[in-house]
């Protein structure tokens, strides 16, 4: 099992490039079995599966912003998985499987209420055990659905991590607003914007299309276009009401919070400390590894350690009665 130590490579100095290296180090997909989920609203999300032996746990993963199945967290973790003889899943976001979603709506950083829906039909495939990563966005949303469901959460779910989720996100779209880190924007938005503007064709006057058009950072983009799509009344209604940070108290499940201090999504201010958290969450933070980058060894590096973490912490929860081979 992979010992919670890190140790960035010499080589790949900063978080910038510890974040952007992994996307060139990324490997080969694994051999998913897609299927598809069609929603209690009548849309549908598609979900790649890894087949495990029998009586082995079960690993869901919430992917990031404009993130899927093809993912280099998503690769590595699912072969690590494969390598395991456990049970995998991908969960696909609407509109991120490669296909647009049937709906106005999207997916958002607070989707909670849809997470509740996957984890609980997830559920009723009654694996030994069901293990939860979520990344990123992927992860706030996660940590919402724990804080909210409380004691709940572990009848659903045995344990769960989160991996550079952009807890505060207000902050984090303030340090993705400015500087060097214009380019993580600018990447996202070659894929949203022209999502947005599909979306504006089939449901014309749901959006601010002309601000859609011309934003340049996340904000202003989820102002014209998240925001009105999910019932918020704008921008700051849409992150103070879907920030996981201010409801980590309230968790029950066993989780683990994994950070980097020099994620570039995410200010170190905003990571919460050790005395506002509840037993049942484990804070990890790194002083390397870049947003869900942790790529450590000779060059030209792996990215083995953080699927490696992720499955140690869940080896530790699996039941008593669960048969894992």
């Amino acid at each position: 099992m992979a010992k919670p130590h890190y140790c960035s490579p010499h080589w790949l100095p900063g978080g910038h490039a510890q974040t952007i290296w992994p996307l060139l180090i990324k490997g080969p997909l694994p051999s998913y079995r897609r299927e598809r989920w069609t929603t209690p609203d009548d849309d549908f999300i598609d979900l790649d599966w890894i087949a495990g032996k029998a009586g082995a746990p079960c690993v869901a993963l919430f992917h990031g912003l404009e993130g899927s199945s093809r993912s280099h967290y998503a690769r590595r973790l699912m072969h690590a998985v494969e390598r395991r003889g456990w049970h995998g899943v991908v969960v696909h976001f609407r509109g991120c499987s490669g296909e647009a979603n049937r709906l106005p709506r999207a997916y958002h950083s607070g989707d909670s209420a849809e997470i509740n829906w996957i984890l609980r039909r997830l559920q009723a495939h009654g694996h030994p055990a069901l293990f939860v990563a979520g990344v990123s966005l992927g992860g706030n949303a996660l940590l919402k659905w724990l804080a909210e469901q409380g004691r709940q959460a572990s009848r659903i779910i045995d344990a769960a991590a989160a991996v550079s989720a952009p807890l505060d996100l207000a902050a984090a779209n303030v340090a993705l607003s400015s500087g060097f880190n214009l380019i993580y924007a600018r990447h996202f938005l070659r894929t949203l914007i022209p999502a947005a503007r599909a979306k504006d064709r089939r449901f014309p006057g749901r959006i601010d299309l002309r601000r859609a058009l011309q934003a340049r950072t996340l904000s202003e983009f989820d102002d014209a276009v998240t925001a009105p799509l999910h019932g918020f009344l704008g921008v700051d209604d849409y992150y103070a009401k879907s920030s996981a940070g201010p409801l980590l108290a309230t968790i029950e499940t066993p989780t683990l919070l994994l950070h980097a201090a020099n994620d570039p999504f995410l200010p170190a201010a905003a990571l919460p400390h050790r005395e506002q958290l509840p037993a049942a969450v484990t804070l990890e933070i790194h002083r390397h590894g870049g947003h869900v980058g942790f790529v450590h060894g000779g060059f030209p590096g792996r990215i083995d350690w953080l699927p490696q973490r992720l499955l140690a912490h869940f080896a530790t929860h699996i039941p008593d009665s669960a048969c894992v081979r």
